[in-house]
Formats: C-alpha cells, structure tokens, sequence
C-alpha cells in the first residue's frame, strides 16, 4: 500500500481535493478529523487535558471547550509543549491504526491530509507528496469572504505556518487551486491515475 500525503496551507481547498479523492475511491486519513475524535468525550486525552489545563475546559455536556483550552494552551511556548505532549502520541497512534486498517482491508493506496505535512517533516515518510498550492492573497480573501475570517488573524495564521515555496518544494505533484472549481476536476483525475500507476508498480 503506498502513502500519499496531502497537503496545504490554510485556506488552499484540501477538503474540497480530498472530497473529490474519496468520490472517486481513494481513502483519505484526515489528521484534523483525528485531532479532534482523540478529545471526544470519553476519551484518555480529553481527561489528561481537563488535569493539565483546569476541569473548566470542559463544557456541560462533556465536551471539549476548544477556545477555553486555545486561550490557556497557546499563552506560552511551555504551554503549548504541554498540550502537544497529550495530543500529538494520540494523534501518531491513532492514524497509526488508520493506516494498519486500511492496508488490512487490502487498500492499494491511501491519502494522509496532513496540513502540516511538511512543517513537521512527515512528507519524507509518504510514498508521493501533493501540494495543494493557492496565492496567498486569493487564500486570504476565501476565507474572510467565505468563512468570514478576519483578515489579520487569516494573515497571521498563514505566517505561522512553513512558506509556500518550501512546501512547494516539497511536492511530487502541484495541484493549482488558484481558479475555478471546474479547474480541479481534471487535476484531481490525474492524481488518481498517478496514484494507481504507483500502487500497481
């Protein structure tokens, strides 16, 4: 089964990418899907983060206060290591367990959209690294305009994460998300096609 990585910055379509991946058959591992499934309630993380952080990130009904812990967790560097050291070995585990489940079922190839793929250097694990590659400017202005973001806190954000030509350079293939949806489609299509040849190889 190979690995292919999928990545982007902030705002550059991977969800609208990876939809069309799994429409055409092509399972995707989603590391923010997990990121947030390992602080369900019930979970091991959700407990030993309410013990790190104060039994006040947890709402009511059992579930995570995610801006309550974002204000507690990302005051300070030593904080933040905090709340990397208890999600981040559940996070690797779990998609762990992903991968083992998907080539279990005799899967030829599977997608791990990962946004930060390549910041922490997971590309060199994957079998073909995909970019998802949208201008800065057009991404900061989809997500204000469709997300309503603010455009300080999108710019911020997008600083925050590892340059565009560094993931650029990082790709095995470019997917340009710079125009139209219809643009997509037939990028997409080629990936598959690249990602078949490869696992039938």
């Amino acid at each position: 089964m190979i690995k292919v990585g999928l990545t982007g910055g902030i705002g550059s379509g991977k969800s609208t990418v990876t939809g069309l991946l799994l429409a055409r058959g092509i399972p995707v591992v989603d590391a923010d899907q997990i990121a947030r499934d390992i602080v369900e309630p019930g979970q091991p993380a959700l407990q030993e983060l309410a013990e790190a952080f104060g039994p006040d990130i947890i709402r009511a009904d059992g579930s995570l206060d995610r801006a309550g812990l974002a204000a507690k967790a990302f005051v300070d560097a030593e904080h933040t290591a905090l709340l990397n050291s208890i999600t981040h070995p559940r996070i690797a585990e779990e998609t762990a367990r992903r991968f083992a489940a998907a080539e279990e079922a005799g899967e030829a190839a599977i997608v791990y959209d990962m946004p930060l793929l390549v910041d922490k250097g997971l590309d060199r694990g994957m079998d073909l690294v995909v970019v998802v590659d949208v201008d800065v400017d057009e991404r900061v202005r989809r997500l204000v305009d469709k997300r309503g973001l603010d455009e300080t806190d999108v710019r911020r954000r997008i600083s925050a994460q590892v340059p565009d030509d560094i993931r650029r350079a990082a790709a095995d293939v470019l997917i340009d998300n710079n125009g139209p949806i219809e643009a997509l489609a037939p990028q997409v299509d080629e990936l598959v096609e690249e990602i078949r040849r490869r696992a039938a190889a």
